[in-house]
């Protein structure tokens, strides 16, 4: 027989001799409890006795760990005043730790009548019984905190790796059949020596939270591939799990700690996979849809859909606020997680007037004392009205920099006037971070990223080749800033191979030798290509999966990026920053705006007859060869060089670049 619970401790909470369940609904009339065997059947229900502060809760004596349920919400079926309560959907408690069984696609998953969508009247409730196309939530017991040493790699020494847990190892020549796709293939001992031999510090892995495929990537055969379209913000995706998803993904948290590098997770706290107000209800929408979600003013029927993807949290509740705070906060200690990146982090600190750096939800996960060691990072955008909102995030934020990619995008296809801003963008980009109070550090460099082109098709594509979509080619970013060079696609001309190679070489030597946090996209290391889509969200197969053999097919540039990442390390601490035009001569105002070329100098000795380093970068993104000659720095040492992206000639104190490529050089004294 239930007993009374206690509501302040949302979800299923086991104390060894039962456990208590406990649920907000704030517009229910009844909460219905409803347990499961292992295969789905329903065995008993039970009404949470105890309703408090919109609040319900029970205590089950007996029940134990592994205890299959869902609830069924009582409540007004009233749409047109965004009350969405239909207790023939089972509804996945959003605090479960554990899913059982996979969601099905059906008419049952809709809380309406599918048959009176387009009607004139009002919808028709949809009375059919939802529990066999729905996981199952499941009890779990506690757990300890993180088992490994977390790594805690200063900013300052940060090199981000984004990967998709299952494209990065689907294709893998050295992992088994049953490890590829996984967590466990994450773990794998060639994955782990390859990523530290590579130099990476933090790998930033896509969403693992529990998703869905939507309903029309379903109906096309295709499969939702990124992971953005969560249903549940505490349990790991069960697709990237042999077996138990969640020891699984602490098993490869603590593998990855255990090589010194540290996990980032992408997490969506913006939307939800029941999407807009004619998708399926699963958990929120039946719970208490005005509480999580944001509705139009005048037409509660309807979302506000600042995320595009038909619905928006409701970051303004309260209710939300919590259940986002203590997501995060299990991620982090309960699952040893290092820190987070926020997909369109502008939801988070969004009020009905817009968005507020100040806001209480962005306050709490900034204050958080159990978030204390976490790494913040926000995507700073999202496409609602004043979405984007770079620069404006709280201290303790890193942000995504897309200005840092448009410009270095747009420099070395060979647009002209962009030297002050390339100087700004390599320099950390202080003009947008230091009025926060924030150091060249909260600028997260990239040049790439899961959303669009990867860099081997940046300089081998102008246009968009989305159509395997299947929305004719119309999504993903029209304005991509790239070149092919050309020749759309691939070439067996040699000279627009060693010039795309070069120009490769020369945005990942802006990237890794700029102050600030630089991004590296998995597979950019190597050429991996999508072949022209810069939009692979449905493209779980061989077009977004990682192509290895890309590895052994060019070797060599390989091991400069390798390079590139020691240097960054030599680069560590240098203070100094100063631009000189080609002839060595500092940078004046009016030699800013025209030209294609200048000089990066980093470095010195700390006081006169110190020791220390120097270096000058020599960047030409003419198309034609560029002399470039640098001062006497002291100390009587040549220049050696330490990065070249072309063949560099050299005559005495001066240097000549051919057109499109970049150079470091060293000096040191003692």
């Amino acid at each position: 027989m239930i007993q009374n619970g206690s509501p302040g401790c949302p979800g299923s909470h086991w104390d060894g001799e039962g456990v208590l369940f406990s649920l907000y609904a704030s517009s229910a009339e009844a909460v219905e409890l409803c347990l499961f065997d292992e295969q789905g059947v329903q065995q008993e229900t039970h009404r949470l006795p105890e309703q408090h502060d919109g609040a319900w809760s029970g205590y089950l004596p007996g029940c134990e760990p592994g205890q299959r349920y869902g609830y069924r919400v009582h409540g007004p079926w009233r749409p047109a005043e965004g009350l969405r309560h239909n207790p023939a959907k089972l509804l996945i408690d959003p605090y479960a730790r554990r899913l059982d069984g996979v969601f099905r696609w059906s008419g049952a998953v809709f809380d309406y009548d599918l048959t009176t969508l387009n009607g004139a009247g009002p919808l028709t409730q949809n009375l059919t019984d939802s529990a066999p196309c729905v996981p199952k939530s499941v009890v779990s017991a506690a757990r300890p905190g993180a088992s490994t040493v977390r790594p805690r790699i200063p900013w300052a020494e940060m090199v981000i790796y984004e990967a998709n847990v299952r494209g990065y190892t689907m294709r893998h020549p050295e992992i088994s059949e049953h490890e590829r796709g996984r967590f466990r293939g994450m773990c794998n001992g060639r994955i782990l020596q390859y990523l530290k031999a590579l130099g990476i510090t933090s790998l930033e892995l896509m969403p693992v939270q529990a998703y869905i495929d939507e309903a029309f990537l379903a109906g096309r055969d295709l499969r939702n591939f990124w992971g953005y379209n969560s249903i549940n913000f505490f349990t790991p995706e069960a697709r990237y799990a042999s077996h138990d998803a969640v020891a699984e993904f602490r098993e490869m948290v603590d593998a990855i700690h255990n090589v010194g590098i540290e996990v980032i997770l992408d997490v969506v706290y913006n939307h939800t996979g029941e999407g807009d107000a004619e998708g399926p209800t699963l958990s929120f929408r039946g719970i208490d849809n005005l509480a999580y979600y944001r509705t139009e003013a005048g037409d509660a029927m309807r979302y506000v859909n600042d995320t595009g993807c038909g619905n928006t949290l409701n970051s303004d509740h309260p209710q939300v606020q919590q259940l986002v705070t203590d997501s995060l906060v299990y991620w982090h200690q309960d699952m040893a997680v290092d820190g987070f990146r926020f997909d369109l982090a502008t939801v988070l600190g969004r009020t009905t007037k817009g968005f507020d750096p100040q806001h209480p939800l962005l306050e709490q996960i900034s204050g958080h004392p159990q978030l204390a060691g976490a790494k913040l990072i926000a995507e700073p955008w999202d496409p609602g009205p004043g979405g984007y909102q770079a620069g404006r995030f709280p201290a303790r934020w890193a942000e995504w920099n897309d200005r840092y990619r448009d410009t270095l995008r747009r420099f070395w296809r060979g647009e002209t006037g962009l030297l002050g801003d390339l100087a700004t963008n390599l320099n950390g980009s202080e003009d947008i971070y230091v009025s926060s109070g924030r150091t060249a550090a909260a600028s997260i460099n990239y040049i790439t990223s899961h959303d669009g082109f990867t860099l081997a098709d940046l300089v081998s594509y102008e246009h968009r080749h989305n159509e395997a979509n299947g929305e004719d080619n119309r999504d993903g970013q029209v304005h991509n800033f790239s070149c092919n060079f050309g020749v759309e696609g691939p070439t067996n001309d040699p000279a627009i191979v060693r010039l795309r190679r070069r120009q490769r070489l020369n945005m990942l030597a802006c990237l890794l030798l700029s102050r600030g946090t630089p991004m590296l996209l998995a597979g950019d290391e190597f050429g991996n290509t999508q072949a022209g889509n810069n939009n692979a969200y449905a493209q779980d197969n061989e077009t977004g999966w990682l192509d290895w053999t890309g590895l052994q097919a060019d070797p060599h540039f390989m091991e400069q990026v390798q390079n590139l990442l020691v240097l960054r390390r030599q680069l560590s601490g240098c203070e100094g920053f100063s631009w000189l035009d080609p002839a060595g001569d500092p940078m004046e105002a009016g030699t800013w705006q025209p030209g294609q070329a200048l000089i990066l100098l980093m470095g010195g000795p700390a006081e006169p007859g110190g020791t220390g380093h120097v270096f000058a970068v020599l960047i030409n993104a003419a198309n034609s060869e560029q002399l470039f000659g640098i001062p006497d720095t002291g100390g009587g040492v040549s220049w050696d060089i330490v990065f070249h992206s072309a063949p560099i000639e050299q005559r005495g104190q001066t240097w000549t670049l051919p057109g499109l490529s970049l150079a470091c050089l060293s000096r040191g004294w003692a």
